[in-house]
């Protein structure tokens, strides 16, 4: 067997572990109504097996990172991979909803370090002419995972007509990836030789979990009503406590501990930068919840066929993650970014101001998922690589995992609490939604001035949540520019 064969294996191993995990969230998605049921539940309880998911991968990210860096990229893989296999099997085995919360955290365990880990392991494996290509192919497995979850999850629903398949489909993905890591990946290691960093692991670990559950406990529409409640903004108030002593543990760690997140980093307005632009790219990836609403809502579409209208922005950003591999290669991480964020820009404006029909907006919508797309893998993987070097790479890009999974998971709240306040011109006595189902019921002669009524607003509603999002693309836009700032200074 030839060297290329081997890197060719280790490479399809890691692409298929990064996507069992990351089709998680997305093939649940689809079955809540029935795991809610099974365990007799109800919808806001059910949120919390993504929830407590959610928050347990953002814990264990940047834990797992740096011990991968410590004591071996390959073992902590093959771990990752068994955690998050044991987690699917007691999930699927959970005999009541306590236990099956407890074991989503167990498998978020797992989850949390498969695609840092991989990432990490191509920087310090591969080739700088191709890093870039290959962090692309890795943020095009996390798109198209995005994309065919729901309807995998819906396939595999209908099939057997039981949730605990959804979990169970993962082991023998994993059984494969366990075999393929054994025989194919090299081990690799970050230059570490000192003192695990316990006091920074645990308060990043606390602050970060009070942080989350903030941001899991904002409800939609009354944004500013959540937020004075006892419990969360005590949560804040913990979580920004923590995160500060954590700052202060790192800038005073002595020479014989290994830092948790090097003081260094945390002065560089290069990292923080991209921790931003990550933050933001997670806030522009949440867009894809809303795309089945509003081209329900604003072109009239049917709810069976509005999920089709998702395939651009989907497709979209599945290519633009594999341009953004191969741009980074050519041009550079900063150059790479500054295209995706103009990309993203116009896009997202093209659809709020341009879009008048579905075509049109699959249109406008292919070129924003273009340029999110190019976010997604490489040029901020690479970014972060570059202001860590090789002995910190795991906890950086560990640390830019997190940033995108806050941005995730508070921008769905926000562009819900835009779109409502967009929706109270209308007095709907009810969801949107379900406002929406009666007026096209009671589709009378009296009611269709109402329905050309809610099409306008739903336009100005949702418009304002894509403006957000052109936004945001223009502070990646300007992010990108900065740090490529010094290098043409230099020049």
């Amino acid at each position: 067997m030839t060297k290329k064969q081997p890197a060719t294996l280790a490479l399809i191993t890691l692409i298929v572990g990064v996507f069992m995990s990351a089709l998680d969230n997305g093939i649940i998605a689809s079955a809540l109504t029935s795991i809610n049921y099974s365990f007799h539940v109800s919808e806001v309880q059910g949120t919390w097996g993504i929830t407590l998911y959610t928050l347990g991968m953002a814990i264990s990210t940047p834990i797992v990172g740096k011990l991968a860096d410590k004591y071996g990229r390959k073992k902590l893989f093959l771990i990752e991979i068994a955690i998050f296999a044991l987690g699917s099997l007691m999930v699927a085995m959970s005999s009541s909803f306590i236990l099956f919360l407890a074991a989503r955290i167990f498998q978020s365990i797992g989850g949390g370090g498969i695609f840092i880990i991989a990432s990490s392991h191509i920087l310090s494996a591969y080739p700088k002419s191709a890093q870039g290509g290959l962090l692309g192919i890795l943020g095009a497995v996390n798109g198209i995972a995005s994309v065919v979850g729901p309807n995998l999850g819906s396939l595999i629903l209908n099939l057997t007509g039981r949730w605990n398949w959804l979990f169970l489909v993962n082991l023998p993905i994993a059984l494969l990836v366990i075999i393929g890591g054994l025989t194919t990946l090299p081990e690799t290691k970050g230059a570490v030789d000192k003192k695990i960093d316990l006091k920074g692991l645990i308060t990043l670990s606390l602050g970060i979990f009070a942080v989350m559950f903030v941001i899991s406990n904002l409800q939609t529409g009354q944004l500013l009503a959540s937020l004075i409640k006892p419990q969360v903004w005590l949560a804040g108030l913990l979580g920004i406590g923590l995160l500060v002593m954590f700052f202060q543990f790192e800038k005073r760690v002595s020479a014989s501990v290994d830092p948790f997140l090097p003081y260094q980093l945390l002065k560089n307005k290069g990292f923080l930068l991209t921790l931003l632009m990550g933050l933001l790219s997670g806030a522009l990836i949440a867009i894809f919840i809303f795309i089945p609403s509003f081209v329900e809502q604003r072109y009239g579409i049917s709810a069976d066929n509005s999920g089709i209208w998702m395939s651009g922005i989907g497709l979209g950003s599945i290519v633009g993650a594999g341009i953004g591999g191969s741009l980074v290669s050519r041009l550079g991480a900063a150059k790479t970014t500054i295209i995706s964020g103009g990309l993203s820009a116009i896009g997202f404006g093209l659809v709020a101001v341009a879009s008048p029909n579905p075509l049109w907006f699959l249109v406008s919508s292919s070129i924003a998922g273009i340029g999110f797309g190019m976010l997604m893998g490489a040029p901020l993987s690479v970014l972060m690589a570059t202001f860590a070097g090789e002995k910190d790479n795991g906890v950086a890009l560990g640390t830019l995992s997190v940033s995108r999974q806050i941005g995730l998971t508070i921008a769905p709240t926000i562009y819900a609490t835009v779109v409502q306040m967009g929706f109270s011109s209308i007095n709907m006595n009810g969801s949107i939604e379900s406002y929406y189902r009666n007026l096209l019921q009671t589709r009378t002669e009296g009611h269709s001035s109402l329905l050309t009524q809610f099409y306008a607003v739903a336009q100005q509603s949702y418009q304002k949540m894509f403006v957000i999002a052109v936004v945001l693309s223009a502070i990646i836009f300007l992010g990108g520019w900065l740090v490529n700032k010094p290098k043409r200074d230099a020049n």
